[in-house]
């Protein structure tokens, strides 16, 4: 990998809109593959999660990178007007499936709503779910037959918990809580991938207490709570956190 690879491969994981732009500015090209994948498929891959991702999109697209599926442009880009304007000149697109390498739940059959769960565009997930799009709508299987999940297991194990106001989003719209799917494979292709089964929505949550998700237990109890309680299941005390076991002793 070149330095200016380096250059870029920083800006990505940083979601540095403006490091993005020097590094392509620099010489780079933004359709060029880097180790097989496309720079815009290796932003969209990554694990960094936060506000900055749309700027680091249209920082692409401005440049000239085109994106796997021209369908997404609005939802990654959390631009609720372009989205409601797309669904306007072609209803479909609630109903369309699309598929992306994805660093944690599996975009594989995907729809627009799973798309904007997993990258925590409220806005998108807000227009999307006005316009009519399913809250249970199911992602495709693998030939294992996993998968299968609905837009509520994208926001319940998000990393940082980026995803709790889109997780509030679906709850209101009637997202079933206590769906049951046979499993996925989590970060598919990553260092980390973990083959899961039996999921529910709240087990899934609890999976962010493995150590490879990195995920902190007061989020993870955070969510366990909201799930148990929109199920009118009783919300006994767990008092216990952080883990008095796993703190460093002196």
């Amino acid at each position: 990998m070149s330095g200016l690879d380096q250059r870029l491969f920083v800006a990505f994981e940083r979601h540095d809109a403006d490091g993005i732009r020097a590094a392509l500015d620099a010489g780079l090209d933004p359709r060029a593959p880097i180790r097989g994948k496309t720079p815009i498929e290796w932003l969209l891959e990554m694990y960094t999660r936060s506000d900055r991702f749309p700027a680091c999109v249209r920082a692409m697209l401005e440049r000239g990178a085109s994106l796997p599926d021209p369908t997404l442009e609005p939802v990654l880009l959390d631009d609720p007007d372009a989205l409601r304007r797309a669904v306007d000149v072609d209803p479909s697109r609630l109903t369309r499936r699309v598929s992306l390498a994805a660093a944690f739940t599996p975009l594989d059959g995907a729809t627009l709503l799973h798309v904007a769960a997993e990258y925590g565009h409220v806005a998108a997930a807000r227009a999307l779910l006005d316009l009519g799009a399913d809250p249970d709508a199911r992602a495709g299987f693998d030939a294992d037959g996993l998968g299968g999940q609905t837009p509520i297991f994208h926001v319940v194990n998000s990393h940082a918990n980026r995803s709790l106001p889109v997780l509030r989003l679906l709850l209101d719209a009637g997202a079933r809580a206590d769906l049951r799917i046979d499993g996925l494979v989590w970060g598919r292709g990553c260092d980390w991938e973990t083959t899961l089964f039996d999921l529910t929505p709240l087990s899934y949550a609890q999976c962010g207490l493995m150590r490879q998700m990195h995920r902190d237990e007061r989020d993870v109890d955070a969510v366990v709570r909201l799930l148990l309680e929109v199920q009118r299941r009783s919300v006994p005390p767990m008092a216990n956190l952080p883990n008095r076991y796993l703190e460093p002793r002196g």
